[in-house]
């Protein structure tokens, strides 16, 4: 099972395999209170497409198609989600935005889903 959360919420135990998937550490969070397994930064988009998104509901469906494109690039990385959560049953993926539907982690989330074995 995959899940979304914002790093900056409390952590749970529901969380299975706690994973940060933003390219930047999110701002206020220390390393002890994000309370991560991992720092998969590189699975998060690029950044020339991370600052041409800027979180704008309006470019949210070609935010997704061009993250994608880079996804399908990354299946090492992509492989290694899965193999986390089938050990761990449960991976959470976490992120720093504010708009908890527009963002690279609800994306990544999604590809997963679709791309599923």
């Amino acid at each position: 099972m995959i899940r979304v959360r914002r790093v900056y919420d409390l952590p749970s135990k529901e969380d299975g395999y706690r994973v940060l998937v933003d390219r930047l550490w999110p701002r206020g969070v220390s390393k002890s209170d994000a309370q991560i397994d991992e720092w998969l930064k590189d699975v998060a988009p690029s950044d020339e497409l991370r600052k041409w998104f800027g979180h704008e509901p309006a470019r949210w469906n070609r935010f997704k198609s061009r993250y994608f494109q880079e996804l399908a690039k990354k299946t090492a990385l992509l492989e290694q989600l899965r193999a986390k959560e089938s050990t761990s049953g449960v991976v959470t993926l976490l992120y720093g935005a504010k708009d908890q539907q527009h963002n690279n982690a609800v994306a990544l989330k999604e590809y997963l889903d679709e791309h599923a074995k």
